[in-house]
């Protein structure tokens, strides 16, 4: 060996090393810096907390949301919503205590590694928006948007009970809001359970984190979330036949 290699080989593997380290330092950052900026602008996920949803979404799933709606596309009926808590929602029939976040879980939320198990946020759908009037029930238990009765596949109905709803409301939604109810129809208090409260129950759609689009956790469960648009296809007709005329 001469005294040039000699001199080289040892250095270039330290070099090797700490250059890896480097690159792998970089790569790190870089990945949760990326997964910062999904988080605060893109997508982002939540813990189900309750069994208001039941049974699309049960309780410990994860989901993800879509946080372009509504900021850039348009929130629609149907669409299964995360929005931050107007005030009093949040006392829910089957919630779970949720244990405290450890620091290691904190730091992972807020780069978006992590789905988001704060107390701050609840997730329901969308059956009415601005200028829709939404009642229940018709004669055969069911609700109805613009006086179109839907039929609704995806709620959950106590055995015993035929109505879509318990609890019977008439309301015009304001525009800019939404109405909303849970799947599980007997066990979340969602906008029917608001009526006294500034909007009458409707939510703001500038409260709306997004749209949950996948159910990512647990595996098993692993699903996209559908909006269901064959429902409310005669809503969409209704309000196309009024505009014309």
């Amino acid at each position: 060996m001469t005294e040039t290699a000699a001199a080289s080989g040892p250095k270039a593997r330290r070099g090797g090393v700490l250059g890896f380290l480097r690159d792998l330092l970089v790569i790190l950052v870089v990945a949760f810096l990326i997964s910062f900026l999904l988080k605060t602008f893109l997508v982002r996920s939540f813990y189900i907390p309750s069994g208001s949803m039941e049974h699309t979404l049960e309780v410990n799933d994860r989901i993800l949301v879509n946080q372009l709606v509504p900021r850039l596309v348009k929130v629609d009926r149907g669409d299964i919503v995360v929005f931050r808590d107007p005030g009093g929602w949040l006392t829910l029939p089957g919630s779970v205590n949720q244990p405290a976040p450890s620091p290691l879980e904190k730091v992972l939320q807020v780069v978006g590694l992590a789905a988001d198990t704060s107390t701050d946020y609840v997730v329901k759908r969308v059956i009415g928006i601005g200028g829709d009037r939404v009642q229940c029930c018709d004669a055969s238990g069911r609700v109805t948007v613009n006086g179109v009765p839907l039929d609704e596949p995806y709620i959950v109905i106590p055995d015993g009970e035929t109505a879509a709803s318990g609890v019977d409301f008439d309301v015009t939604v304001p525009e800019g809001s939404v109405w909303l109810m849970g799947d599980n129809r007997y066990s979340s208090m969602d906008s029917r359970f608001h009526q006294d409260q500034p909007g009458g129950g409707s939510v703001p759609e500038a409260d709306i984190v997004g749209r949950a689009f996948v159910l990512n956790w647990p595996f098993d469960r692993f699903t996209w979330l559908g909006d269901y648009p064959e429902v409310f296809a005669g809503v969409a007709e209704a309000q196309q036949t009024d505009a014309a005329e």
